[in-house]
Protein backbone atom coordinates (compact mmCIF):
# COMPACT_ATOMS: atom_id res chain seq x y z
CA UNK A 1 0.00 0.00 0.00
CA UNK A 2 1.30 3.42 -1.01
CA UNK A 3 -0.10 6.86 -0.45
CA UNK A 4 0.59 8.13 -3.98
CA UNK A 5 1.32 6.11 -7.11
CA UNK A 6 3.10 8.19 -9.75
CA UNK A 7 3.00 6.95 -13.33
CA UNK A 8 6.26 8.12 -14.85
CA UNK A 9 9.70 8.93 -13.46
CA UNK A 10 10.64 11.95 -15.55
CA UNK A 11 11.14 15.45 -14.19
CA UNK A 12 7.46 15.82 -13.25
CA UNK A 13 7.16 12.36 -11.73
CA UNK A 14 10.35 12.51 -9.65
CA UNK A 15 9.57 16.07 -8.53
CA UNK A 16 6.17 14.82 -7.38
CA UNK A 17 7.83 11.94 -5.52
CA UNK A 18 10.11 14.39 -3.68
CA UNK A 19 7.17 16.51 -2.56
CA UNK A 20 5.10 13.49 -1.53
CA UNK A 21 7.92 12.14 0.61
CA UNK A 22 8.61 15.51 2.17
CA UNK A 23 4.93 15.70 3.08
CA UNK A 24 5.31 12.56 5.15
CA UNK A 25 3.63 10.28 2.62
CA UNK A 26 4.87 7.24 0.71
CA UNK A 27 5.33 7.42 -3.06
CA UNK A 28 6.20 4.94 -5.78
CA UNK A 29 7.05 5.85 -9.39
CA UNK A 30 6.18 3.37 -12.11
CA UNK A 31 8.47 3.89 -15.10
CA UNK A 32 8.31 2.01 -18.40
CA UNK A 33 11.83 2.81 -19.58
CA UNK A 34 14.53 4.66 -17.63
CA UNK A 35 14.13 7.37 -15.03
CA UNK A 36 14.61 10.98 -16.15
CA UNK A 37 12.48 10.99 -19.29
CA UNK A 38 13.53 12.73 -22.49
CA UNK A 39 16.00 15.03 -20.77
CA UNK A 40 18.42 12.14 -20.20
CA UNK A 41 19.49 12.42 -23.86
CA UNK A 42 20.24 16.17 -23.69
CA UNK A 43 24.02 16.78 -23.57
CA UNK A 44 23.75 20.09 -21.75
CA UNK A 45 21.02 21.95 -19.85
CA UNK A 46 21.60 25.68 -19.51
CA UNK A 47 18.12 27.08 -18.86
CA UNK A 48 17.16 25.58 -15.51
CA UNK A 49 17.11 28.28 -12.80
CA UNK A 50 19.88 27.95 -10.25
CA UNK A 51 21.93 25.46 -12.30
CA UNK A 52 24.30 27.14 -14.76
CA UNK A 53 25.21 24.01 -16.72
CA UNK A 54 24.45 20.33 -16.26
CA UNK A 55 24.03 17.32 -18.51
CA UNK A 56 20.59 15.79 -18.88
CA UNK A 57 21.87 12.54 -17.38
CA UNK A 58 23.31 14.25 -14.30
CA UNK A 59 20.12 16.29 -13.85
CA UNK A 60 17.98 13.15 -13.98
CA UNK A 61 20.36 11.28 -11.66
CA UNK A 62 20.16 14.13 -9.15
CA UNK A 63 16.35 13.97 -9.14
CA UNK A 64 16.39 10.20 -8.79
CA UNK A 65 18.88 10.21 -5.93
CA UNK A 66 17.02 12.98 -4.11
CA UNK A 67 13.67 11.18 -4.41
CA UNK A 68 14.97 7.75 -3.40
CA UNK A 69 17.03 9.18 -0.53
CA UNK A 70 13.77 10.54 0.88
CA UNK A 71 12.24 7.06 0.66
CA UNK A 72 10.43 7.09 -2.68
CA UNK A 73 10.49 3.86 -4.67
CA UNK A 74 10.96 3.48 -8.42
CA UNK A 75 9.61 0.35 -10.08
CA UNK A 76 10.31 -0.33 -13.74
CA UNK A 77 6.82 -1.28 -14.82
CA UNK A 78 4.51 -0.03 -17.58
CA UNK A 79 1.21 1.12 -16.10
CA UNK A 80 -1.71 0.12 -18.30
CA UNK A 81 -4.81 0.69 -16.18
CA UNK A 82 -6.12 2.74 -13.27
CA UNK A 83 -8.98 1.26 -11.22
CA UNK A 84 -10.98 3.14 -8.60
CA UNK A 85 -12.35 0.92 -5.80
CA UNK A 86 -13.82 2.97 -2.99
CA UNK A 87 -11.00 5.01 -1.47
CA UNK A 88 -8.35 2.89 -3.19
CA UNK A 89 -6.67 3.74 -6.47
CA UNK A 90 -5.21 0.63 -8.08
CA UNK A 91 -2.72 0.69 -10.96
CA UNK A 92 -2.21 -2.42 -13.08
CA UNK A 93 0.97 -2.95 -15.09
CA UNK A 94 1.73 -4.84 -18.29
CA UNK A 95 3.54 -7.55 -16.31
CA UNK A 96 0.39 -8.28 -14.31
CA UNK A 97 1.46 -6.58 -11.09
CA UNK A 98 -0.87 -4.26 -9.19
CA UNK A 99 -0.02 -1.29 -6.99
CA UNK A 100 -2.55 0.09 -4.53
CA UNK A 101 -2.59 3.65 -3.24
CA UNK A 102 -4.85 6.44 -2.11
CA UNK A 103 -4.07 8.77 -5.03
CA UNK A 104 -2.50 8.56 -8.50
CA UNK A 105 -0.50 11.12 -10.46
CA UNK A 106 -0.27 10.60 -14.23
CA UNK A 107 3.12 11.96 -15.31
CA UNK A 108 3.76 9.99 -18.49
CA UNK A 109 5.28 12.92 -20.36
CA UNK A 110 5.20 13.29 -24.13
CA UNK A 111 7.60 11.99 -26.73
CA UNK A 112 8.86 14.16 -29.56
CA UNK A 113 7.67 12.87 -32.90
CA UNK A 114 10.73 11.75 -34.86
CA UNK A 115 11.41 12.07 -38.57
CA UNK A 116 12.02 8.34 -38.75
CA UNK A 117 15.06 8.53 -41.00
CA UNK A 118 18.44 6.84 -40.80
CA UNK A 119 20.96 8.09 -38.19
CA UNK A 120 18.43 10.33 -36.42
CA UNK A 121 19.06 8.71 -33.03
CA UNK A 122 22.79 8.49 -33.66
CA UNK A 123 23.09 12.26 -34.20
CA UNK A 124 20.84 13.25 -31.31
CA UNK A 125 22.80 15.82 -29.32
CA UNK A 126 25.32 16.06 -32.16
CA UNK A 127 23.28 18.39 -34.34
CA UNK A 128 19.82 16.88 -34.02
CA UNK A 129 17.58 18.52 -31.42
CA UNK A 130 13.89 18.55 -30.56
CA UNK A 131 13.99 21.69 -28.40
CA UNK A 132 15.19 25.04 -29.74
CA UNK A 133 14.83 26.85 -26.43
CA UNK A 134 16.93 24.13 -24.77
CA UNK A 135 19.73 23.88 -27.33
CA UNK A 136 19.53 26.92 -29.60
CA UNK A 137 22.25 28.90 -27.80
CA UNK A 138 24.79 26.19 -28.62
CA UNK A 139 24.45 27.06 -32.32
CA UNK A 140 25.25 30.76 -32.06
CA UNK A 141 26.67 32.07 -35.32
CA UNK A 142 26.00 28.82 -37.18
CA UNK A 143 23.59 27.77 -39.94
CA UNK A 144 20.67 25.62 -38.80
CA UNK A 145 17.36 24.28 -40.09
CA UNK A 146 13.94 23.85 -38.52
CA UNK A 147 11.67 21.09 -39.80
CA UNK A 148 7.94 21.67 -39.33
CA UNK A 149 5.04 23.97 -40.11
CA UNK A 150 3.12 24.52 -36.89
CA UNK A 151 3.42 27.12 -34.16
CA UNK A 152 6.33 25.32 -32.50
CA UNK A 153 8.36 25.28 -35.72
CA UNK A 154 7.70 28.96 -36.43
CA UNK A 155 8.45 29.98 -32.86
CA UNK A 156 11.63 27.89 -32.90
CA UNK A 157 12.73 29.59 -36.12
CA UNK A 158 12.05 33.02 -34.65
CA UNK A 159 14.00 32.13 -31.52
CA UNK A 160 16.94 30.71 -33.49
CA UNK A 161 17.09 33.71 -35.83
CA UNK A 162 18.43 35.73 -32.92
CA UNK A 163 21.36 33.34 -32.41
CA UNK A 164 22.14 31.79 -35.77
CA UNK A 165 23.66 33.17 -38.95
CA UNK A 166 21.07 31.41 -41.09
CA UNK A 167 17.83 29.57 -40.36
CA UNK A 168 16.19 27.36 -42.98
CA UNK A 169 12.55 26.43 -42.43
CA UNK A 170 11.86 23.10 -44.12
CA UNK A 171 8.18 22.29 -44.51
CA UNK A 172 6.44 19.57 -46.48
CA UNK A 173 3.68 21.89 -47.67
CA UNK A 174 3.31 25.36 -49.19
CA UNK A 175 1.05 26.60 -46.40
CA UNK A 176 1.64 26.72 -42.65
CA UNK A 177 -0.55 25.77 -39.71
CA UNK A 178 1.23 28.23 -37.42
CA UNK A 179 0.17 31.75 -36.50
CA UNK A 180 0.06 34.09 -39.55
CA UNK A 181 1.63 36.97 -37.58
CA UNK A 182 4.68 34.87 -36.70
CA UNK A 183 4.96 33.66 -40.27
CA UNK A 184 4.88 37.21 -41.63
CA UNK A 185 7.49 38.33 -39.13
CA UNK A 186 9.78 35.50 -40.23
CA UNK A 187 9.40 36.42 -43.88
CA UNK A 188 10.84 39.85 -43.09
CA UNK A 189 14.03 38.47 -41.55
CA UNK A 190 17.08 38.44 -43.81
CA UNK A 191 18.64 35.38 -42.19
CA UNK A 192 15.55 33.15 -42.58
CA UNK A 193 14.95 31.12 -45.76
CA UNK A 194 11.92 28.95 -46.52
CA UNK A 195 12.32 25.53 -48.15
CA UNK A 196 8.76 24.50 -48.97
CA UNK A 197 7.14 21.36 -50.37
CA UNK A 198 10.20 19.52 -49.16
CA UNK A 199 11.05 16.70 -46.77
CA UNK A 200 14.32 15.78 -45.08
CA UNK A 201 15.51 12.48 -46.57
CA UNK A 202 19.08 12.12 -45.31
CA UNK A 203 21.34 13.38 -42.50
CA UNK A 204 24.93 14.12 -43.49
CA UNK A 205 28.13 14.21 -41.45
CA UNK A 206 30.37 11.73 -39.67
CA UNK A 207 30.59 12.52 -35.94
CA UNK A 208 28.20 15.46 -36.03
CA UNK A 209 25.60 16.90 -38.37
CA UNK A 210 27.08 18.75 -41.33
CA UNK A 211 24.07 18.99 -43.61
CA UNK A 212 20.69 17.63 -44.62
CA UNK A 213 19.43 16.28 -47.91
CA UNK A 214 15.93 17.43 -48.82
CA UNK A 215 13.62 16.21 -51.55
CA UNK A 216 11.20 18.47 -53.39
CA UNK A 217 7.78 16.79 -53.29
CA UNK A 218 6.74 18.31 -56.63
CA UNK A 219 9.84 17.90 -58.80
CA UNK A 220 11.29 14.99 -56.76
CA UNK A 221 14.69 16.64 -57.05
CA UNK A 222 17.08 16.48 -54.09
CA UNK A 223 19.54 19.04 -52.80
CA UNK A 224 21.90 19.38 -49.85
CA UNK A 225 21.60 22.18 -47.32
CA UNK A 226 24.77 22.61 -45.22
CA UNK A 227 23.74 23.09 -41.57
CA UNK A 228 25.22 22.34 -38.16
CA UNK A 229 21.87 21.82 -36.50
CA UNK A 230 18.44 20.44 -37.35
CA UNK A 231 15.59 21.24 -34.99
CA UNK A 232 12.75 18.78 -35.49
CA UNK A 233 9.41 20.40 -34.63
CA UNK A 234 6.76 18.10 -36.06
CA UNK A 235 4.80 17.61 -32.87
CA UNK A 236 4.77 15.49 -29.75
CA UNK A 237 3.04 12.25 -28.93
CA UNK A 238 1.60 11.71 -25.43
CA UNK A 239 1.15 8.20 -24.06
CA UNK A 240 -2.15 8.42 -22.20
CA UNK A 241 -4.47 6.14 -24.15
CA UNK A 242 -4.63 3.56 -21.35
CA UNK A 243 -6.07 6.16 -18.99
CA UNK A 244 -8.69 7.73 -21.26
CA UNK A 245 -11.60 6.46 -19.14
CA UNK A 246 -10.18 7.82 -15.89
CA UNK A 247 -8.64 11.06 -17.13
CA UNK A 248 -10.39 12.82 -19.99
CA UNK A 249 -8.11 13.37 -23.00
CA UNK A 250 -8.21 16.11 -25.62
CA UNK A 251 -8.16 15.42 -29.35
CA UNK A 252 -4.36 15.13 -29.33
CA UNK A 253 -4.27 12.67 -26.45
CA UNK A 254 -3.23 15.03 -23.64
CA UNK A 255 -4.89 14.80 -20.23
CA UNK A 256 -7.37 17.64 -19.81
CA UNK A 257 -6.23 19.58 -16.74
CA UNK A 258 -5.37 23.15 -15.82
CA UNK A 259 -2.63 24.47 -13.53
CA UNK A 260 -4.31 22.79 -10.54
CA UNK A 261 -3.35 19.39 -12.06
CA UNK A 262 -6.79 17.89 -11.18
CA UNK A 263 -8.32 15.39 -13.60
CA UNK A 264 -12.04 14.62 -13.83
CA UNK A 265 -11.64 11.72 -11.38
CA UNK A 266 -11.21 12.39 -7.63
CA UNK A 267 -7.89 11.10 -6.39
CA UNK A 268 -6.32 11.11 -9.85
CA UNK A 269 -4.03 13.99 -10.79
CA UNK A 270 -1.67 14.76 -13.66
CA UNK A 271 1.63 16.57 -14.07
CA UNK A 272 4.13 17.57 -16.73
CA UNK A 273 4.16 17.34 -20.50
CA UNK A 274 1.31 14.80 -20.65
CA UNK A 275 -1.31 17.39 -19.68
CA UNK A 276 -2.84 20.20 -21.72
CA UNK A 277 -0.56 23.24 -21.42
CA UNK A 278 1.08 25.94 -23.52
CA UNK A 279 4.68 25.59 -22.31
CA UNK A 280 6.51 22.28 -21.91
CA UNK A 281 9.88 22.83 -20.25
CA UNK A 282 11.84 21.31 -17.35
CA UNK A 283 10.75 24.16 -15.10
CA UNK A 284 7.05 23.68 -15.84
CA UNK A 285 7.35 19.90 -15.40
CA UNK A 286 8.98 20.33 -11.99
CA UNK A 287 6.35 22.89 -11.04
CA UNK A 288 3.53 20.55 -12.06
CA UNK A 289 5.10 17.76 -10.02
CA UNK A 290 5.05 19.90 -6.90
CA UNK A 291 1.48 21.10 -7.49
CA UNK A 292 0.13 17.60 -8.20
CA UNK A 293 1.93 16.07 -5.21
CA UNK A 294 0.59 18.66 -2.78
CA UNK A 295 -2.89 18.31 -4.27
CA UNK A 296 -2.70 14.53 -3.87
CA UNK A 297 -1.57 14.81 -0.24
CA UNK A 298 -4.34 17.29 0.46
CA UNK A 299 -6.87 14.90 -1.12
CA UNK A 300 -5.64 12.05 1.10
CA UNK A 301 -5.96 14.20 4.22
Amino acid sequence: MYDVIIIGAGTAGLSAAIYVQRSGRKAVCLEENTFGGQIVNTPEIANYPGIKNISGFDFAMGLYEQATALGAEVEFEKAVKIICEGDDRIVETSSGKTFTGKAVIIATGAKNRHLGIEREDELLGKGISYCATCDGAFFKGKDVAVNGGGNTALEDAMFLSGYCSKVYIIHRREGFRGEPDTLEALKKLENVEFVLNATVTKLLGENSLEGVEVKDKITEETKVIPVSGLFVAIGQVPDNEDFAEIAELDSSGYVKADESCYTKTPGVFTAGDCRTKAVRQLTTAASDGAVAALAACSYIR
